[in-house]
C-alpha cells in the first residue's frame, strides 16, 4: 500500500509537542494534517473528505466540543475521537453528546489509541447513513429520525449509534456486553445500554426496541 492509498486522518491539536508526536505514532497507518486552531480545523472538516478526526478539546479560536457540534450540524459525518486532558465523566457526555465517536484522555497509551481509531474507522466504513426501522428511517448524519407519522425527532451520538446497531441486522438479537464492547467505553457498565434503550423509547416508541428476556436487545418496529 502507497501512502496515499492510506485513510486519511484530521488531526487537530495546538500542544506543539503532542500534535507531532501523535502524528509519528499515528503516520504509518494514515495520510495525517496537522493543525492547531479549531477554525481551521472547522475549514479542513467541512471542506475536504476525511476518514478519521481527531480533535482536542482546548483548542484556541474554537473549542472542540463548539467545533465538533458546528461539524455535525452541517451533516459531516466522519468518525471523530476526542483527545483531551478533560476526562471527568461530564466532560465524556459533553463531547459524546455533541457528536463524538469516542473518548480518549491524556496522558494515552499510543496501542490504545491506535486501536481504538483503527476499531472507529472499521465501525464507520460500512455504515449507511439512511436506515429503515418500520415506518420511520434513520439518518445517522442528522443523528434523528423521520416518520410521516409524526414529527422529526432528534437524537444524542450514542443514541444514533446504538440505533443504527440494531437496525444493520434486525434479526439479530444483540448481548448487552456485544452492545457495550462495540459501541461504548471500556470502563462504562451493561446498565449503560438500558438507559439509553429507556431514552430512545422515550423519545421514539416503546416498540423502537425488543427486549429478549435473558438474552439482550433486538430493533423493534415504532408502529406495531
Amino acid at each position: 500500500m502507497t501512502h496515499d492509498d492510506l485513510p486519511s486522518l484530521l488531526l487537530i491539536e495546538d500542544d506543539a509537542v503532542l500534535g507531532p508526536l501523535v502524528t509519528e505514532l499515528l503516520g504509518t497507518g494514515y495520510r495525517i494534517r496537522l493543525v492547531a486552531n479549531g477554525r481551521e480545523g472547522l475549514h479542513l472538516g467541512l471542506t475536504e473528505p476525511w476518514d478519521a478526526m481527531i480533535i482536542d478539546r482546548g483548542l484556541p479560536g474554537m473549542d472542540g466540543v463548539e467545533l465538533i457540534a458546528a461539524l455535525r450540524s452541517q451533516g459531516i459525518s466522519t468518525p471523530i475521537l476526542i483527545l483531551t486532558a478533560l476526562g471527568s465523566t461530564e466532560d465524556k457526555v459533553r463531547g459524546l453528546d455533541a457528536g463524538a465517536n469516542d473518548y480518549v484522555t491524556k496522558p494515552f497509551d499510543a496501542d490504545e489509541l491506535s486501536a481504538r481509531l483503527r476499531a472507529l474507522t472499521r465501525k464507520f466504513a460500512h455504515l449507511r447513513t439512511s436506515v429503515s426501522i418500520g415506518d420511520w428511517e434513520l439518518d445517522t448524519v442528522s443523528r434523528s429520525v423521520r416518520s410521516v407519522y409524526g414529527p422529526l425527532v432528534s437524537l444524542t451520538a450514542k443514541e444514533t449509534e446504538l440505533l443504527a446497531a440494531l437496525a444493520q441486522d434486525p434479526v439479530r438479537v444483540f448481548t448487552r456486553d456485544e452492545l457495550l464492547t462495540s459501541l461504548f467505553q471500556p470502563t462504562d457498565q451493561p446498565g449503560v445500554i438500558d438507559t439509553y434503550v429507556h431514552h430512545l423509547r422515550r423519545k421514539i416508541s416503546k416498540t423502537v426496541i425488543r427486549t429478549v428476556h435473558g438474552v439482550g436487545y433486538q430493533i423493534g418496529d415504532a408502529h406495531e
